[in-house]
């Protein structure tokens, strides 16, 4: 069977439909007429400038006038905000108020300590700055001034030896003038005594000193009594032999106990006669000991 020979058909496509008119078909040689769109409603309004830009030509430079248009409004500024309060620090009366028990704290802590008094000087250190400063104060004993000065003098010089003759000597004729209670014999009974002290007879200086803390004592004077028995003390504790410290240091004790019982200086000085008592206990231990070593 011989099968038939099919020729190809040309297509044919159909044509293109455009709702948009596309006008008159250009002339040849000349160019298609420029479209034109309606205008759009313009948003902003240009402003008119007076003068040589206004006749400007596109493409031709114009030189600055150094004229602007008008500044732009700017908005205000701002006002500026005001400082931050200070944190205030409550005042030391308003955290106390708040707790009564932290109030008399800091009273007491705030409060000024009172001043401790000054100590005056007593014995041997009272008698040592009147060497310095020799006076006599009693009307009647203006003779005295001068072996006084001579005795002062001879002691700052290091003339100790010279110094015990001649105070012996001046006590005595004092004595014999004014009474042996006189201010001005007992005081110079106490330079007597601190010389002796000086020359190494603390024997004899615990004896003058304690002689006198008993005349200041029947005179109800109990700062110079009190002054006296620092002497003696202050002597005592330069002898060495134990039996003989425990004779006067007993003696010693005994004046100095009574002192406390008047009251005054010697009342509120009570640890310098516990001092005492301890040296009496340490020479009975040395005492003791030597006996135990013969």
């Amino acid at each position: 069977m011989v099968e038939p020979v099919l020729e190809p058909v040309a297509q044919v496509w159909p044509e293109p439909v455009s709702d948009v008119a596309l006008g008159p078909e250009p002339v040849s040689g000349s160019l298609p007429e420029p479209t034109v769109w309606p205008e759009a409603p313009s948003t902003h309004v240009l402003r008119v400038i007076q003068g040589p830009v206004a006749d400007a030509r596109p493409g031709v430079a114009v030189a600055p006038t150094g004229e602007f248009g008008p500044a732009p409004e700017m908005p205000p500024a701002p006002e500026p905000l005001p400082p931050a309060p200070a944190r205030a620090t409550p005042a030391a009366g308003v955290v106390f108020a708040r707790n009564p028990s932290l109030a008399a704290e800091a009273m007491t802590v705030m409060e000024p300590e009172p001043e401790p008094k000054p100590t005056p000087a007593r014995g041997f250190d009272a008698v040592a700055e009147s060497v310095l400063t020799p006076v006599v104060e009693t009307e009647g004993a203006a003779f005295l001034a001068e072996p006084v000065t001579r005795i002062n003098e001879a002691v700052k010089e290091g003339r100790i030896e010279e110094a015990a003759a001649m105070a012996a000597r001046t006590v005595a004729e004092a004595a014999r003038s004014l009474g042996p209670d006189h201010p001005e014999v007992l005081r110079l009974g106490e330079l007597s005594a601190y010389i002796a002290y000086l020359a190494g007879d603390a024997l004899r200086s615990f004896h003058l000193s304690l002689d006198l803390a008993r005349v200041r004592r029947r005179q109800r004077d109990p700062d110079a009594a009190y002054g006296n028995v620092q002497s003696a003390a202050t002597a005592w504790r330069a002898v060495r032999d134990p039996a003989q410290g425990m004779n006067l240091g007993r003696v010693l004790i005994e004046v100095w106990t009574g002192l406390v019982a008047d009251g005054g200086p010697a009342a509120d000085d009570l640890d310098q006669l516990e001092s005492a008592r301890t040296r009496m206990s340490r020479l009975a231990e040395r005492a003791r000991a030597r006996e135990s070593a013969t």
